[in-house]
């Protein structure tokens, strides 16, 4: 299997496990609260719909997506605009939004240049953005319903993302990429390594790759997590960790505080 094809079969699954989770859903379980501060489930899926619209737009009209760039305001605002849609049409959105995004997707080569809200992305990882972005709003529902999804293989894309990240993260906030190496060493649910960074980096990231993956696309503070931190490159990374384009993130309050 290539890769394009690996990728977008993971989305396809991590959507369905997303949907399992909607699928249940009153009117008014849309509106319960999710951790993700002022954000209710709904603003959560929303805010999926939203962006696969603008990924099919990045993916199909480059031009016209990065002239669109100036007009953007903040995804609160978007989510905002979206509350006064009834949860059936909502839901419809979504689905028709994924259903594109998978189409166009899959039109394209893994290597082609795609902009997006931070810099430009190669296809492949464009694709596996829009699954990272898919299974952190999911737990986010998942939390809101206090439903404990299992982890997958699909959360080595995520972990990918965020380990390539790590340049990003200090970038964003205006902070100089430290010229140390890093290294994860990530525990998989069917007992398998992940690693990514050279043997004998100046720091080293370890635990699960669960752990790991929440706290780069920042679900939980880094104090929540079991992750072990040797070495202040990692320590320093990791507490600014951010796996998702634009702004820094609020992140999330320590759970004992």
């Amino acid at each position: 299997m290539d890769l394009m094809a690996e990728l977008l079969d993971d989305l396809r699954a991590e959507t369905a496990s997303l949907e399992a989770l909607l699928d249940p859903l009153t009117d008014e379980d849309w509106e319960r609260p999710t951790p993700a501060e002022g954000w209710a489930i709904r603003d959560q899926v929303s805010h999926l719909a939203w962006f696969d619209d603008a990924a099919v737009r990045a993916a199909t009209d480059p031009g016209g997506f990065q002239a669109s760039l100036a007009g953007f305001t903040s995804v609160d605002d978007l989510a905002i605009e979206a509350r006064g849609m009834p949860p059936a049409e909502l839901r419809a959105w979504f689905r028709a939004a994924r259903s594109r995004s998978l189409e166009v997707f899959a039109a394209l080569d893994a290597r082609e240049r795609v902009p997006w809200f931070g810099p430009a992305m190669s296809a492949a990882s464009f694709v596996t953005a829009r699954l990272m972005e898919t299974w952190a709003h999911g737990q986010d529902v998942a939390d809101a319903l206090g439903v404990t999804r299992e982890p997958t293989a699909r959360l080595r894309h995520v972990a990918m993302m965020g380990f390539r990240a790590r340049p990003y993260s200090f970038a964003v906030r205006g902070l100089p990429v430290p010229e140390q190496t890093v290294r994860a060493e990530l525990a998989m649910p069917d007992g398998t390594t992940w690693t990514a960074g050279p043997e004998g980096a100046d720091g080293l990231v370890r635990g699960t790759v669960l752990d790991f993956c929440l706290a780069v696309t920042q679900r939980v503070h880094l104090s929540d997590t079991a992750l072990e931190l040797a070495g202040e490159p990692a320590r320093a990374w990791m507490e600014i960790a951010q796996a998702f384009a634009g702004p820094p993130g609020k992140g999330r309050a320590p759970r004992s505080g």
